[in-house]
């Protein structure tokens, strides 16, 4: 009796050695095949870009003993770049205090953000409203590596384009607009849609005085008519090709 029970435990042994294994995972052949994987359509952000011109040692023009160019532009960058942001729209500043910032490192800063619209703000006491300015250079087609000194000019028809935005939004709020073209640095830099803006003195009538640069009713309209523009713009900026 020990003799067969031992018998049969080696067989029982030898079978179980033989048995494959019962895999507890399921059947690949029996599984839904995976679609291949997709590329993910990543759109650019839209970062707006401010450049107050001058700073520091560097004035610009001079409208009276206490109003300096440098601080009119500053100015005019700090509250456009508060009425962008409560619009959603990111801001990268070049100065956001009194000082002196070189040409090259203005336009690394815009480079390096990849923006969607670079504005260069001036201010002139010549002239009535807004002069809007693109740059002088002949349009290139655009290439991976860009001349540091002629980076626009692969821009040159965006910003055409981004110019005429603006220039309708400040029709819509009357203040006059005169267009031009320009040889300026940092904008011939910036590897970007540029404007340069420049605000004057709003003329008045025969029978009215001019409203001065530092009107808060004045430049609240260009502020609006610039928001509306670049807001405008993020829509359209994208559906270029």
């Amino acid at each position: 009796m020990l003799l067969s029970l031992c018998a049969l435990l080696a067989v029982g042994a030898a079978a179980a050695q033989e048995a494959p294994p019962q895999s507890t995972l399921p059947d690949m052949g029996k599984l839904p095949a995976v679609p291949p994987a997709t590329r993910a359509q990543v759109q650019p952000q839209y970062v707006v870009v401010l450049d107050a011109a001058h700073g520091g040692g560097d004035v610009g023009a001079r409208f009276t003993d206490k109003l300096l160019e440098k601080d009119l532009t500053l100015g005019f960058s700090v509250r456009l770049r508060q009425a962008l942001a409560s619009h959603g729209i990111q801001v990268i500043t070049t100065r956001d205090t009194d000082t002196a910032v070189s040409m090259v490192a203005r336009g690394e800063a815009a480079n390096h953000a990849m923006a969607a619209a670079c504005i260069t703000l001036h201010a002139t006491a010549t002239g009535s409203g807004v002069h809007l300015f693109t740059s002088s250079l002949a349009p290139t087609p655009y290439t991976k590596f860009l001349p540091w000194q002629t980076g626009q000019s692969a821009y040159a028809t965006q910003s055409l384009r981004l110019s005429s935005e603006i220039s309708t939004a400040l029709g819509h709020t009357a203040v006059p607009v005169t267009l031009g073209r320009t040889s300026l640095q940092p904008m011939d830099s910036f590897a970007c849609p540029a404007v340069a803006v420049e605000i004057a003195p709003l003329a008045g009538g025969n029978t009215t005085s001019a409203t001065p640069l530092t009107d808060v009713g004045y430049q609240n309209r260009i502020l609006d008519a610039l928001t509306a523009a670049l807001t405008q713009w993020k829509n359209d900026w994208r559906q270029q090709p």
